[in-house]
């Protein structure tokens, strides 16, 4: 059986915190001062006020997700927790806003239900971390979270890239074989191939371990120094190939071209989106020359990431205008981004593909390219998820991500609960490309009127906002029809020019 893995988790040490047990007072110092991290980073910067005794009340009422005998009470000044109903520590109630005050009341009780509960004695100090936070975050909204320090490493890893060699692989009889080598890293530059078996690394073997074992031993820290064993098909003798660590980014562009027309798929934004995506917009106008005719943006199922990466994609395509607009409760959580002078496609017709899986970063894109009149949006409308969270690392390495802004497309509207409405709607179409896109040129008016409501919808009227998204119900799209669309725009400039105008009919509405 093969197992498919590409080398996505991040090899470090887990540390001593979430594995061991502690004394007393070293627990709830280390405890505390995590507590005091997450309870004041939540109040000072979600996206609407939220009290810290409220914050520290919740997340102290988590600790009944790891035994659900456990309660947690304010009663007269006092914070009470009880066991199965029997009152087992109380503790003074320190002034509502006292962050420092409620993270020692919280390590303090969670001492106590420690001392109370079978469960939690046997529970590792992370999964108490994880029960207080989802206490304080579930109360808030469904996009904050908290990740406990594994798997926020992971999540950086795949934010920010990390430390490794560059190869995608899958286990076949128990030992490691490579699939692909990413172009221009470290085991591109040592001659590794597709069809290599890994055996070992830094001469330990690899036969029988887990996927995620096999990582641990790839990754390392960048600069870093491995040494490989490979069986080369074809070759007698093993292999030990030398090479130092780089700075591996997740593969989120893809491209090919066909007809004259460049077609990208961007499957997330992370750290390296906007450079990768650059660059195969260059390549694909060298390649191409004057026989390009435009350039397809699928942005189909595309999740979102990294706010500032979507924010450099909409401007390799734009050449002036605003892009996006962030605001909330914090003072820098309010921005303002604006294309700053450059089209890599040099004017030439775009579309962009969304569906209902389209979401955050891939909206901010969809938007700004909508508005700004560059680009055909085709599909459902989009996942309608225009908040921004901010990440606050915690002393222990996790981390919670938190809401703290919500987006506005340049037009004015706000894309929380609404998405982007495409300009040819494709929601339950299965017929031929050309009929559809002529049905909807018959229907122009109509498509005028609903992005004009779209824009000038009211942002936190939720029932009128949901039912602007059956104009264009959200689906998840997979098939082809929204690229042939696309490509028969693109081969015809004056059909092209005329969907445009359906995109840029109410763009002044909110200036």
């Amino acid at each position: 059986m093969l197992i498919a893995a590409a080398l996505l988790l991040f090899s470090a040490c887990t540390g001593t915190s979430d594995l061991v047990s502690f004394g007393d007072n070293e627990f709830k110092t280390r405890a505390a001062e995590v507590f005091v991290a997450g309870f004041g980073g939540v109040a000072d910067k979600y996206i609407e006020p939220v009290a810290v005794h409220s914050i520290a009340i919740d997340g102290m009422r988590g600790l009944g997700s790891i035994d659900p005998a456990l309660t947690v009470a304010r009663d007269d000044g006092r914070v009470v927790l009880f066991a199965s109903g029997r009152e087992v520590a109380r503790r003074p109630a320190p002034n509502d806003g006292d962050v420092v005050g409620w993270a020692n009341v919280a390590a303090d009780i969670s001492l106590a239900a420690r001392g109370a509960s079978s469960d939690l004695r046997s529970a590792n100090i992370e999964a108490l971390y994880e029960a207080v936070f989802d206490g304080v975050l579930s109360r808030l909204d469904i996009f904050s979270r908290y990740a406990g320090a594994v798997e926020a490493r992971k999540n950086r890893a795949k934010r920010e890239g990390f430390g490794g060699i560059g190869i995608r692989y899958q286990i076949e009889d128990g030992v490691p074989v490579i699939n692909d080598v990413l172009v221009g890293t470290p085991a591109a530059t040592a001659g590794l191939r597709k069809g290599d078996r890994i055996v070992a690394v830094d001469g330990a073997a690899l036969k029988g371990l887990a996927r995620n074992e096999v990582s641990d031993k790839l990754r390392g820290p960048i600069h870093s120094t491995v040494e490989l064993t490979i069986d080369r098909p074809g070759r007698a003798q093993l292999m030990v190939i030398g090479m130092e660590r780089g700075h591996i980014f997740g593969v989120t562009v893809t491209a090919s071209h066909k007809d004259g027309i460049l077609y990208l798929k961007v499957g997330s934004f992370n750290q390296d989106t906007a450079r990768a995506l650059a660059d195969e917009i260059e390549k694909g106008r060298a390649t191409l020359g004057d026989g390009m005719k435009g350039v397809i943006l699928d942005l189909r199922g595309n999740p979102g990431g990294l706010l500032k990466q979507s924010v450099k994609v909409a401007d390799l395509l734009l050449t002036q205008g605003q892009i996006i607009s962030t605001r909330g409760r914090h003072a820098d959580s309010i921005h303002y981004y604006e294309a700053g002078g450059r089209d890599l496609a040099f004017g030439m017709p775009v579309i962009v593909l969304v569906d209902g899986k389209s979401a955050s970063a891939a909206e901010i894109v969809a938007a700004a390219l909508q508005d700004r009149e560059r680009a055909v949006v085709i599909g459902t409308s989009s996942f309608g998820k225009g908040s921004v969270q901010t990440v606050i690392r915690l002393p222990n390495d996790g981390e919670i991500t938190l809401t703290w802004s919500r987006l506005y497309a340049p037009s004015g509207y706000l894309l929380h609960g609404l998405g982007v409405l495409p300009a040819i709607c494709t929601s339950g179409v299965k017929e031929d490309a050309r009929s559809v896109i002529r049905a909807r040129m018959a229907q122009r008016g109509k498509t005028e009127e609903a992005l004009n409501a779209w824009r000038l919808s009211a942002a936190f009227d939720d029932a009128k906002r949901g039912k602007l998204r059956e104009l264009c119900p959200s689906q998840r799209r997979q098939d082809d029809l929204e690229i042939e669309m696309a490509r028969q725009l693109l081969g015809d400039q004056a059909l092209y020019a005329e969907a445009l105008r359906l995109s840029a009919a109410t763009h002044q509405a909110h200036y």
